[in-house]
């Protein structure tokens, strides 16, 4: 599936990638492109933005950038193609590394799952109905919509990649760029946990139910139903990890 056919690559990078502070230049550079790769935004096999481009969202050096890509070179995460089509592309998960999967289990192993799950539900409840409470304009109900129809039409390889975009679309149209920062670095934590535990097909027709009503319920205004449908649709998604990782 093309970066085109899924919303500008661009808006999808929005959530996450800001200009870092004086001080920690390089480490929240790292922070936030990790991010961009654990959330899937830049899919493995695609290329991430220039380094131009990038540099100029962090606001740090292209210096300073590359010493970041350096390390994520280094840890399997991307590699570097020069020639005309070059640049640095996201290697799919499968590729990441021969010790990708113990790492992934080490990460986990140090998570306070109850913890992640509490927060992530405070933090998508509340910006779903923010959402619903203020409205969204025309642009922002189409680009919701399209989130949505992504998700029903992914392919099982692509389902927790877009399900992903969903969810961050929801958290940055809700107005609060705090909220939407909070919740990309917790989303990236919930994709790991996700990660240990299979796809099950029956779990994610009832996921695209839940996700259908819940746009519904924001694009009517319905704050009590998008906010409680919101809560219904993470405590499910709590209820799997507990039962495979807690």
């Amino acid at each position: 599936m093309s970066l085109d056919t899924e919303g500008g690559l661009e808006d999808r990078l929005t959530p996450v990638l800001r200009p870092v502070r004086a001080g920690n230049g390089f480490e929240e550079a790292l922070e936030q492109i990790l991010q961009v790769v654990r959330l899937g935004l830049v899919p493995g096999g695609e290329r991430l933005p220039a380094e131009r481009e990038l540099a100029e969202r962090l606001g740090i050096s292209r210096v300073t950038l590359r010493e970041v890509l350096k390390v994520l070179q280094d840890q399997g995460l991307v590699e570097s193609r020069r020639g005309r089509y070059g640049g640095t592309f996201v290697l799919p998960r499968g590729e990441a590394g021969a010790g990708g999967e113990d790492e992934l289990r080490r990460r986990i192993s140090a998570v306070d799952i109850e913890d992640v799950l509490r927060f992530r539900e405070v933090l998508e409840v509340g910006a779903t109905g923010l959402c619903a409470q203020h409205g969204l304009s025309e642009e922002q109900a189409d680009r919701l919509r399209e989130a949505l129809a992504r998700t029903q039409d992914a392919p099982l390889a692509d389902y927790r990649r877009l399900d992903t975009l969903l969810h961050l679309t929801l958290a940055e149209l809700c107005g609060s760029p705090t909220l939407t920062s909070q919740y990309a670095a917790v989303r990236a934590t919930v994709n790991d946990l996700l990660d240990c535990i299979p796809l099950l097909v029956r779990n994610l027709e009832h996921s695209q139910r839940q996700h259908a009503a819940l746009v519904d319920a924001v694009l009517d205004g319905d704050a009590d139903g998008a906010r409680e449908m919101m809560r219904e649709h993470c405590s499910g998604t709590a209820a799997l990890l507990r039962g495979f990782l807690a």
